[in-house]
């Protein structure tokens, strides 16, 4: 059984052709119109229409002429997507599909069709901290202060950073406004409540890693990961309540952050901690890095010196370059690892976001942790680019894809020569205590590579 389709000019010409060959006393032989169907996988009507059609023409004695009066639809050019056009719209125009309707002046179906063939695609837009020259000097210097010039292979690395500490202090909330979840079709909503978004319950948290330190055969001699305390306290409740009686200790946020609370937790948790948990053959010279908020104390602070001096330890206070976020490895991903895991459990009061957030971080994997100091590397390989700016997306090395094949580099390598411009920039445009921080890289790199 055939299907009735639309031959082609030329299929039409060829079965009149076949057709004539055959005839005999003026009609085709018998059997003839059966192999034709056969033949092109027509209906035999389709075949005897097309027959007496050219039959009527040889017998007025005409040219016989059997093309396909059929027009085709006539379809409206398809709209050229304008690459100029769209990249000269407000931003406000590209949020949703419907205002990039709007704006280009075309069909929804057609903006589908631009997604789907990715010709435009989504992005997510985050702030960054606005810099002045003067914080992007500062953030060139310290990216260059990290670096040495290898002699032996003449390249310049970064350096290990295995005598750094990183800490910073970022606040987790018992729950978040909105949050995605994914649910069968007879799964009821989840139904979550709180007294006021406005004051959704929080606390703040002290984090302190350093970088993994690992042997030649890659045992594990220091997890990097120090601590991570909150900062509350325990108050004893006033009066009964169905969830306790008087007299119960509850805990509570310190909202107010000051000096003096960092102090204490600095002098009574962090640093006894990186003296227990820090390798015993390593260098008791520490620096720990912070950034420049108001509660955080100085490296002159009499208390501090006095326990980072104790019993041979040299621990120092330094600060990183202001407005820099992304030359601190826990604002740079590690904190956003713990918040993943964290969300795994539901917390509905303090003591369970304390320990929510306390066992994201124990179980977060060392790799991880070091692929963090490796990724800050890459953006300070970016820094030197774009002389201080943080004009940049994120380097992604696809770093576990490069340690399950063992290709995976601990210290990446900068470029001399953007090395060599930056340092004749600093040179022009520092100061000299500026330039001190980095005198060694300067010779060894301006003269070494040299010889």
């Amino acid at each position: 059984m055939y299907k009735t389709r639309n031959l082609t000019n030329l299929e039409r010409q060829k079965i009149v052709q076949i057709l004539l060959e055959k005839c005999k006393n003026g009609k085709p032989a018998r059997g003839s119109m059966l192999e034709v169907v056969v033949q092109f996988g027509v209906t035999r009507k389709a075949i005897t229409n097309l027959w007496n059609k050219a039959k009527q023409q040889r017998d007025a004695e005409e040219v016989i002429n059997v093309i396909s009066k059929l027009k085709g639809k006539k379809r409206k050019p398809r709209l050229v997507f304008d690459d100029e056009k769209f990249k000269s719209l407000e931003l406000g125009q590209k949020t949703t599909q419907a205002r990039v309707v709007a704006a280009m002046k075309c069909s929804q179906s057609m903006v589908s069709k631009w997604v789907t063939d990715k010709v435009i695609g989504t992005h997510t837009n985050a702030l960054k901290p606005g810099l002045t020259d003067k914080n992007k000097l500062c953030r060139l210097i310290f990216s260059l202060s990290q670096l040495y010039y290898d002699d032996i292979c003449s390249k310049v690395m970064f350096k290990d950073q295995s005598n750094v500490i990183y800490i910073d202090e970022k606040w987790f909330y018992i729950t978040k406004d909105g949050q995605r979840f994914y649910l069968s079709q007879n799964e009821p909503d989840t139904y979550r409540s709180v007294q006021s978004k406005t004051f959704i319950c929080k606390i703040m948290f002290m984090c302190v890693v350093g970088r993994p330190q690992y042997l030649e055969n890659n045992d594990v001699i220091f997890y990097g990961k120090i601590g991570i305390w909150p900062f509350v306290y325990l108050e004893p409740t006033k009066r009964n309540s169905k969830n306790r009686v008087a007299g119960t200790m509850e805990t509570k946020p310190i909202e107010s952050i000051t000096k003096q609370v960092v102090k204490d937790m600095l002098l009574g948790k962090v640093l006894p901690e990186i003296k227990r948990k820090w390798p015993e053959n390593a260098s008791k010279t520490i620096y720990i890095q912070q950034d420049n908020a108001r509660p955080h104390i100085n490296n002159s602070d009499a208390d501090f010196r006095e326990a980072a001096s104790s019993n041979g330890w040299n621990i120092q206070l330094v600060q990183q370059p202001p407005n820099s976020p992304d030359l601190n490895v826990l604002d740079l991903g590690f904190f956003r690892a713990i918040q993943s895991l964290k969300t795994l459990s539901n917390s509905y009061k303090l003591d369970e976001l304390v320990g929510a957030v306390t066992t994201a971080f124990n179980n977060l994997e060392v790799i991880k942790l070091n692929y963090v100091f490796i990724t800050m590397q890459g953006c300070m390989l970016e820094v030197l680019q774009l002389r201080g700016h943080n004009k940049y997306k994120i380097p992604h090395m696809h770093k576990s894809k490069l340690a399950k094949e063992g290709r995976l580099p601990q210290y990446l390598q900068a470029d001399i020569n953007v090395v060599k411009d930056c340092i004749r920039y600093v040179q022009n445009v520092g100061d000299e205590s500026q330039i001190t921080r980095i005198t060694e890289l300067i010779d060894l790199v301006m003269l070494g590579s040299q010889d």
